[in-house]
């Protein structure tokens, strides 16, 4: 590998393989994407670390579609965090969304404590042209990323390690996964997790992508992509707030306009809030 240069992006997704085993691998930053997510809905400290988790997960996943589409990763429990999503694109556009049903203490970090043990994982695929693809796996454990590793495991067959990281301010994630040719050895498979493991939350959020593949990976041969760009991007807008007004009855807005002066709607993602006058309604 050619020694990296310091100077680099935020809110980036690299990815790379070894080229001596059938191994890839991908590092994901994120700093204003994932503080633009939660900004303005005042989660307590673990749903923002789980959002943030999540968030480097879903970027990760993204990576390795083999369509132009969307992908969705929802958790859904009974515990005090009772649904946490992000939605992303293959263009590394993400979303994301939590709903809290009680108090979480600042200290409470674990998945199953937070979703409840009978959480579930949903996975969506959804390209642009094909059929929508959805699997469904229990998210009993400790770690969202014990979750997805044993989702590749079970639908895929497909030995992946993945390292999630996230504080309120930075998120970050790194995956290893043996590539369908099966032509590594196990051995080999843990001696990159081992090496990937020696890296710490801190330096993933101070450190340029790059610096830290290259402090891994210095001794391996490693071929490194350009790196794509990672952004948050609601997608709503007044033309399609407009649009879900239709479902409400007339009667019902007329009331509303009567008692509010104007119908207003906050998107649950970004938290914009559209008005909506009688003017606006009337047909």
């Amino acid at each position: 590998m050619t020694k990296p240069v310091t100077n680099y992006p935020t809110d980036q997704l690299l990815r790379y393989t070894f080229l001596e085993q059938d191994v890839r691998g991908e590092l994901v930053q994120l700093s204003t994407s994932y503080q633009r997510m939660i900004l303005g809905h005042n989660y307590p400290a673990p749903v923002q670390r789980l959002l943030g988790e999540l968030m480097a997960a879903t970027s990760l996943l993204t990576a390795t579609l083999k369509f132009e589409g969307r992908i969705s990763i929802q958790i859904q429990g009974d515990g005090p965090v009772n649904f946490i999503a992000v939605n992303g694109s293959h263009h590394q556009e993400l979303r994301g969304i939590a709903r809290v049903r009680s108090e979480i203490p600042d200290d409470l970090n674990d998945l199953r404590t937070l979703m409840g043990a009978k959480a579930v994982l949903v996975i969506t695929l959804t390209p642009e042209v094909g059929e929508r693809y959805q699997g469904v796996v229990s998210a009993d454990a400790d770690s969202i990323s014990k979750v997805i590793e044993d989702y590749f495991m079970q639908s895929e067959q497909l030995r992946t390690r993945i390292w999630l990281f996230a504080d309120g301010e930075h998120a970050a994630g790194m995956m290893l996964q043996v590539m369908p040719a099966q032509g590594t050895t196990l051995e080999a498979f843990e001696h990159l997790e081992h090496l990937t493991s020696t890296m710490t939350a801190a330096e993933l959020f101070k450190l340029p992508g790059a610096q830290v593949l290259h402090r891994l990976y210095h001794e391996e041969h490693v071929e490194v992509y350009p790196p794509q760009p990672v952004t948050f991007k609601c997608g709503c807008s007044r033309e399609g707030t407009m649009e879900a007004l239709a479902s409400v009855s007339p009667e019902e807005l007329q009331d509303i306009l009567r008692e509010e002066g104007a119908v207003v709607m906050n998107c649950e993602y970004c938290q914009t809030e559209y008005r909506f006058t009688e003017k606006d309604l009337t047909v």
